[in-house]
This record gives structure tokens, sequence and C-alpha cells, in this order.
């Protein structure tokens, strides 16, 4: 990994892949959760972790590079389960890239556990890993202008729900009505970098 200063008080970590992201992320809230690790914020991304708010950043940076990260341990709390419809507009795309039909998409989809990799984009929009590779899609060659919320979307390796309208270039299967962000809510944000997650069908698609 390699370990690059931010100010006077952060380190932003990188790595190679998303899965050593997540579980360099893990094994750092372990640390500051037992009292061992004293930082304010923990923040993963794609392939890197930010930690801000530390009081010797050069010390840790040093302590990183020589150690070993376990793999992210599997979370105990039950998989948050988002009621879905597949009636996306660009289902039929998606099922002509994975060359099976509209419904087998749909099946695929649902069937799969995803892991919030890591959030971000949006309050409340995460990242979803879990899809083989075979499954991943790019995004679309021109991105909408206005992406109802709820909508259920694929790009690249991962799944993402839209907590609210925004432009966007995802790939759309389907919809939810779940509230991925309320400010109102503790926490406000449905999802959170580790989270297991499940898409359940509800109604027709």
């Amino acid at each position: 990994m390699k370990t690059l200063p931010v100010g006077d008080d952060a380190l932003l970590v990188e790595v190679t892949s998303g899965e050593e992201a997540q579980a360099l992320h893990a094994e750092l809230v372990r640390r500051r959760a037992e009292g061992s690790l004293a930082v304010r914020e923990i923040v993963p991304a794609a392939r890197t972790v930010l930690l801000d708010g530390l009081d010797d950043p050069a010390r840790l940076a040093t302590e990183l590079s020589a150690a070993e990260v376990p793999p992210a341990p599997p979370r105990a709390r039950d998989a948050i389960e988002l009621p879905v419809r597949y009636d996306g507009p660009d289902l039929a795309d998606v099922a002509a890239h994975w060359g099976v039909a509209e419904q087998e998409v749909a099946r695929i989809h649902a069937a799969t556990e995803f892991t919030v990799a890591f959030c971000g984009f949006a309050p409340g929009f995460g990242y979803l890993t879990g899809l083989p590779a075979r499954y991943h899609v790019p995004r679309r060659a021109t991105p909408r202008t206005a992406v109802p919320a709820g909508s259920v979307g694929l790009a690249g390796p991962y799944t993402g729900v839209y907590p609210r309208s925004s432009p966007g270039g995802w790939q759309l299967i389907a919809t939810t009505d779940a509230v991925l962000w309320d400010h109102a809510r503790v926490p406000a944000a449905l999802l959170s970098p580790g989270t297991r997650v499940r898409f359940v069908p509800v109604g027709r698609s």
C-alpha cells in the first residue's frame, strides 16, 4: 500500500483493489473501536482510505506500510432488504449486454448479496459490490440530465440507488421506494460502508 500525507493531520492510503480498500477500512474501524487508533474520520473510497484527525500521521504511515491487513470480516448484522421493481428503462440494454432475458437480469440481481464498498456522489448513495465481473456493464454513452429518486442502476462493478433526483449515467434496471437519506433519521444514511444489502422483488416487474 502507498500512504500520502494530506495537510497536517490526515493520511490517504492507496491500495490496489476495492477488496483491499474494504479490508483496510474494516481493520481501521476495528482499531478505532478497541482504542488503539485515535482518528476523527475514516473515509473509504474505491481504492483508498482517508484518515482525518490523526495526532501523528507519519508514524501511522510507517506502521501501515509494514502491516498485513486481514480480510474484511463478515458483518454480523442482517442484510438490509430493499424492495424493488425491475422496471428500469435500461433493463433491455443490460439484458442484451449480459446475453440473457430481462427476467433473468432481475433473477441474477436479486439473488446477489451486495456489500456497500463506500459512499459518495450524493448523500446516502452507496457503491455496492457483489456482481461477478461477467455482469459488469459500462455507463451510458449519454448521461441523463435527471434520474428519478429510487432508481437502481449499474455501472462498471457497482450497483447503486439514487437517493434523490440528479443527473447520472448509470444503466437503470429497477426502482425502489426505500428512503436512502433522511436527515431526521439517526443515522441519516440507510447504507454505510460494510453494510450487506439484498434487493427483494415486489409487485410486477
